[in-house]
């Protein structure tokens, strides 16, 4: 009985959320990656109803030309019904030189179904990086190639870090070599904001050392935005901004929970921490309205 009684607790906070969020239109543009829900995603259009009802107008998405099983055309129906912008997504496909011609249809395929969706950015999430600066700079070319693709069909390719990027290899942060060694005219990049600052690195220093190559940023704390202390969200957004930039989303990887915590339990935390973020940025100052 208690643990049904802290179940129904949580799941009533995160709906009476959801609807309060649903009576007030929002003011800004706040963007989610959906990898964030990803574990409650079976029924795709309720669990989009779920993500605007928290307060998200913007998405990110998982793959392409399918998302969660469906294809571009009729994901980005459910996303337009629900009042979903689509931005961008998080697909890669590994790099083999004997293979290049192939890989380079399959990307195409990737591109065509982000036009359908009226996507802007087509964002590798992680990449096997090597240990040497050789292979970084096959990595370099292969983006670049990559990207020059992605141009042609009016997108633009970036890469999402995490924390192994800010490793150093003969003397070269690898991050660092990857911004210098890519074509500004093909690759951008995503900054992780949490995974810079778990690399070590200030993500305002940055902002600052790379202002026309981050265009968007991925905005994350332990669990809930600004919950922590941890980072400094002001000083990010205002000197984003300042760098003529604006695109961020929101993503949420969920900690481990109770260890008798229930899949609904687990579904309810994650869906109360989404609805608690987008409060967050919505009612901080510092992130500019529409």
């Amino acid at each position: 009985m208690k643990k049904f009684f802290s179940f129904a607790v949580v799941a009533l906070a995160a709906v009476s959320m959801f609807s309060f969020a649903s009576c007030k239109p929002a003011e800004k543009q706040i963007g989610l990656q959906l990898y964030s829900v990803n574990q409650d995603m079976k029924d795709v259009d309720a669990s989009l109803a779920k993500v605007a009802a928290a307060g998200y107008n913007v998405v990110e998405t998982l793959r392409s030309p399918e998302c969660f099983g469906l294809p571009a055309a009729d994901f980005k129906a459910l996303c337009d019904k629900h009042g979903l912008k689509i931005v961008s997504t998080h697909h890669s496909i590994g790099m083999d030189p004997e293979k290049e011609a192939e890989i380079m249809e399959q990307w195409k395929e990737v591109f065509k179904g982000l036009n359908v969706m009226g996507a802007k950015y087509c964002v590798i999430p992680s990449f096997k990086l090597g240990e040497t600066i050789e292979d970084l700079k096959a990595v370099c070319d292969y983006f670049n190639k990559v990207g020059a693709l992605a141009k042609e069909y009016g997108l633009k390719l970036g890469y999402h870090n995490h924390a192994f990027e800010y490793e150093v290899v003969d003397g070269q942060v690898k991050w660092e070599y990857m911004i210098e060694n890519t074509d500004p005219e093909s690759v951008f990049f995503q900054m992780d904001v949490y995974w810079t600052t778990k690399g070590g690195k200030n993500p305002v220093d940055y902002l600052k050392k790379y202002p026309e190559r981050i265009k968007m940023l991925h905005i994350k704390d332990d669990l809930v935005i600004g919950d922590s202390g941890k980072i400094d969200f002001e000083a990010i957004f205002k000197q984003f901004y300042a760098n003529g930039y604006s695109d961020f989303v929101v993503e949420q990887e969920m900690p481990r929970g109770p260890k008798d915590e229930t899949k609904e339990q687990r579904f309810a935390r994650m869906w109360e921490g989404v609805a608690k973020s987008a409060a967050y940025l919505e009612n901080a100052k510092f992130v500019k309205k529409k």
